[in-house]
């Protein structure tokens, strides 16, 4: 069989324990299978070379910034995966279109579409054939302009981001959807980390980590808060190894245990690979309840002005920093009353953690002089998200750990320019000195209202209020909660558009019109009329640097991002603001544009000629804070008085289980690289559910039966998965995980977080039943 037909072998479920470190041969062997099974495996291996290197491409895949130092490989396994699944030879084009219509291919998994290549061609939807059909980038933009400009108000449209789009497609996309009229702009930061940024600007003045590169080599405790970098940002792997070579303290607060939290061995070291050694990635390892990360933090506060009250009664050193709390920080006295006020019944029932384990994760933070605290999506996706982040500001502001060397907060962002794209101004609630720039520098009048964000603009779709739907990149039909709801909205509206690289579910969810446009990849050179052109990005740590595609184009149809959007603002607007088709001969010219207007970026074309690019800065880092106050702000936030959303109560159903969606190792985001999850020991299967065996015995199960699980919510929809495998795991009793986005269906629209919108993936309410389908063992 050939390897374009590759996804539709069926393999052998299996489960077996993983017991070797991360990384290791395991990763070298995944790598070499990404490679091989390109159908471009020479030119690949030149390509992964230039991989976050000076003059080469920033890699498609994490946000994690590059160390300092130089080396010849500067990529992960899964980067590798993610270049060689871009760089690809396959093709889906008007042929392919021709054989499959979409009822047809409705019915293959995400893995296979994505699987079949890449996308070479303008295409646009023709209902009588069920098939998407040819048209020209000419027709196309026009269809578009037709639409939009048919609307009643341009409040009728959504325009979607992917965190892959580069910075000047950004600035392109916000520049032309403000001159069309509107802020609605869903984004997939809506997603992931809206409640790291709407809690530190709160809270700091700034919505984006504190932390460079260098700080981690400096920091005495690191703490990693639900994250999985094992598989999610794998070069995160190396900087904690080093951390624990050099007696700092790792600290890793996970509810599964994951093994690039626990061992990881260098691919690129080779007395390790010889030898089989490896190393810790952390010196303690703690598994609060799902939800229950806030209440781990408020118990370590509570021990920390436990002992210094202690301090001051026996005339001991301060355990805060005086100092810094009496120039730096504002409403510390009610924060301190609200850790007073927090009983330590709730604290430990809600954490799930005793008492003992919480004093000696305190006696950890409390040892160290500098600490740095990172957390990801296990705490960005709940209801109580937002104070969750806010009470990790409140403990590192107690000992002044912002703001100096090796001292920090560190969300780590996903897709690899998702922190960059709002930057760029995409964002549905813009800061009032982002449109006052764009209306001085454009001398137009630029909406001022907020616009929709991704849930808001689910329900607009959903109600009729929405019309057009544009996604510049993703997946949304998959990324999104309550996945039919989802479909039913991207349906009801008269157009979608999707800008994408490779076929994806959300092609198949059209509107009444539909277009799909063939877009330029990272890997790809793109050629534009002054010549080959760079765009740029800006990683976790506000390091903003060029990537050079290597790879020609597979098709002369593929177009760029911003060449794509020019083409739609040109056709919608004509030369409003500015002349769409001159900007994009040389993306030097969009640039000086974003110089112009946004601050950080003076002299940008001139600073990217720096090796590695320039830091943007971060103000909270050097102290100044950019709030009402002008301090750093505590905020004294309750608990939840329960982790159970109220809906969940209302409909008088105990819960089976609280279920966290997760990805697997071979995927990222909604791409499937593959069937197997290699260190929880799956493989060639993706519905399953981890429980712990004392759950699935004590729900009448037995590990390996099938079950479907069901949301419990009380708006009368039936929310269900079905024909899961029950994978008895290590994981805490009453928790269970599965896949993204496999269960998204699951997850209620209506399930939110308070003041972030971002659903609630890591806190699902469910129960199991027996499912229909047969059962196996796994």
């Amino acid at each position: 069989m050939s390897n374009h037909n590759q996804a539709d072998k069926t393999p052998t479920p299996r489960y077996k324990p993983y017991k070797g470190a991360a990384g290791g041969w395991g990763a070298l062997i995944s790598v070499t299978q990404a490679w091989l099974t390109s159908d471009n495996a020479l030119k690949n291996i030149r390509t992964m070379l230039k991989t976050n290197q000076n003059g080469g491409f920033d890699c498609p895949g994490c946000a994690w910034g590059d160390s300092p130092e130089s080396g010849m490989v500067k990529f992960c396994e899964n980067g590798a995966k993610a270049v060689n699944w871009e760089a690809t030879k396959r093709r889906v084009d008007a042929a392919f279109f021709a054989k499959h219509s979409v009822t047809a291919l409705l019915e293959q998994s995400d893995y296979w579409l994505e699987y079949q290549g890449r996308l070479t061609e303008p295409m646009v939807y023709d209902a009588v054939s069920d098939r998407y059909q040819p048209i020209s980038w000419d027709n196309a933009f026009k269809l578009i302009a037709r639409h939009l400009t048919s609307l009643t108000t341009p409040d009728q449209a959504e325009f979607y981001t992917s965190g892959r789009a580069s910075n000047e497609a950004a600035y392109l996309y916000q520049l032309f959807v403000r001159a069309y009229g509107t802020n609605n702009f869903p984004d997939c930061s809506n997603m992931c980390h809206e409640a790291s940024g709407v809690a530190l600007s709160q809270s700091v003045g700034v919505g984006k980590g504190t932390v460079t590169f260098d700080d981690f080599e400096h920091a005495d405790a690191i703490f990693v808060w639900g994250q999985n970098p094992g598989t999610n940002h794998p070069r995160m792997l190396e900087p904690l190894r080093e951390a624990v070579q050099r007696g700092a303290q790792v600290v890793c607060i996970n509810p599964l245990k994951e093994r690039g939290l626990e061992r990881f061995q260098h691919p690129q070291h080779p007395i390790e690979m010889l030898t089989n050694g490896d190393r810790p990635t952390n010196t303690a390892y703690f598994r609060p309840a799902l939800g229950g990360d806030m209440a781990m933090m408020r118990g370590m506060a509570k021990f920390l002005l436990q002992w210094e009250r202690e301090a001051q009664a026996q005339q001991a050193p301060s355990v805060f920093d005086h100092d810094f709390l009496n120039e730096h920080t504002g409403g510390v006295l009610d924060y301190l009353a609200s850790i007073d006020d927090t009983p330590w019944e709730q604290i430990v029932e809600q954490s799930g953690l005793p008492m003992g384990e919480i004093e000696l994760a305190a006696k950890m933070y409390l040892k160290a002089n500098n600490v740095i605290m990172c957390w990801a999506m296990g705490i960005t996706q709940h209801r109580h998200s937002v104070a969750t982040i806010q009470e990790i500001a409140n403990l590192m502001l107690l000992r002044g750990n912002i703001g100096r060397p090796g001292a920090g907060l560190c969300p780590v962002r996903g897709h690899s320019n998702v922190q960059g794209d709002r930057t760029m101004g995409i964002n549905e609630r813009p800061p009032v000195f982002l449109l006052d720039a764009l209306e001085k520098r454009f001398q137009f009048k630029v909406p001022r209202s907020n616009g929709h964000n991704v849930v808001e603009a689910i329900h607009a779709m959903l109600d009729g209020r929405a019309k057009v739907f544009i996604g510049l990149g993703g997946n949304f039909a998959q990324a999104t909660p309550d996945s039919p709801r989802t479909a039913e909205a991207l349906r009801n509206c008269a157009l979608t558009v999707q800008i994408s690289t490779k076929l994806n579910r959300s092609h198949l969810m059209h509107g009444k019109d539909a277009l799909i446009l063939p877009c330029l990849g990272r890997t790809d050179i793109d050629l534009q009329a002054e010549g080959p052109q760079a765009v740029t990005v800006e990683d976790s740590f506000s390091m903003v640097h060029a990537s050079n595609g290597q790879l020609q184009p597979l098709s002369r149809e593929m177009r760029s991002e911003p060449a794509i959007i020019a083409g739609i603002a040109a056709a919608t607007l004509g030369n409003h603001p500015v002349d769409w088709n001159w900007l994009i001969a040389d993306y030097r010219r969009i640039r000086d544009l974003i110089a112009d207007t946004l601050p950080g970026f003076k002299d940008f074309n001139q600073r990217l000629e720096h090796p590695g690019g320039f830091y943007l800065g971060n103000s909270a880092a050097e102290r100044r804070w950019n709030t009402a106050s002008a301090r750093a702000n505590f905020k004294a936030n309750l608990l939840p008085m329960d982790l159970v959303n109220e809906r969940v109560r209302a409909t008088g159903q105990v819960p089976d289980l609280i279920l966290q969606s997760m990805r697997s190792h071979d995927q990222y985001n909604t791409t499937i690289y593959g069937l197997d999850d290699r260190y929880r020991g799956v493989r060639g299967q993706r519905e399953v559910v981890f429980v712990n065996e004392a759950d699935i015995i004590r729900l009448g199960f037995q590990p390996g039966q099938k079950a479907d699980l069901i949301a419990i919510w009380d708006d009368g929809r039936e929310r269900r998965v079905n024909g899961f495998t029950l994978l008895a795991f290590d994981i805490p009793a009453g928790q269970a995980a599965a896949y993204y986005p496999e269960v998204n269906p699951l997850v209620p629209l209506e399930s939110v977080g308070a003041g972030s919108h971002t659903p609630t993936s890591k806190f699902v309410a469910i129960r199991l039943e027996r499912s229909a389908q047969s059962n196996r063992i796994a």
